[in-house]
């Protein structure tokens, strides 16, 4: 695989770029970041969960979890419920975000928003921010850490 560099402006108080960053693994970050977003939407729970390292923490207000068997079943328990998943009617969508990528690891800082009603009248729910702290894994980026926050 070719590795291409990252180059763009900064201004004086942003964070200055490596420019050894490489697209690919930025994309690749990114790709990660909306298939979180669309497999807690879609049908296969087993899907998602593999986007997750084996020691990932999901760390929202009031449902914190640990590990993937923690994460699948909160997952399953908002499918049970009815908040996500098929027949829910609802979808996350994630925005403006900021990939930084240091070797193995990466940080990604983006804003979501969670609709309700999507086939009838859609609206917002609830809004905030994912820090997320990624790791390769072999080949492929993975999930280690999601920081939700609301609002």
């Amino acid at each position: 695989m070719q590795r291409r560099r990252a180059t763009w402006a900064t201004s004086p108080s942003a964070p200055q770029p490596d420019h050894s960053l490489s697209a690919d693994d930025e994309l690749a970050v990114r790709n990660l970041v909306a298939r979180v977003a669309q497999y807690a939407d879609g049908p296969d729970v087993d899907a998602y969960v593999a986007l997750f390292t084996s020691d990932a923490v999901w760390d929202m207000p009031g449902a914190p979890r640990r590990g993937q068997d923690e994460i699948r079943a909160g997952a399953e328990e908002r499918r049970t419920a009815g908040t996500i998943g098929p027949g829910s009617n609802t979808r996350h969508v994630v925005s403006t975000i900021a990939v930084t990528v240091d070797g193995d690891s990466a940080t990604a800082d983006s804003v979501w928003q969670f609709y309700a009603d999507t086939a009838t009248a859609p609206r917002l729910q609830l809004m905030g921010t994912y820090r997320d702290e990624c790791r390769r894994v072999g080949s492929r980026w993975k999930l280690a850490r999601r920081t939700i926050t609301f609002g």
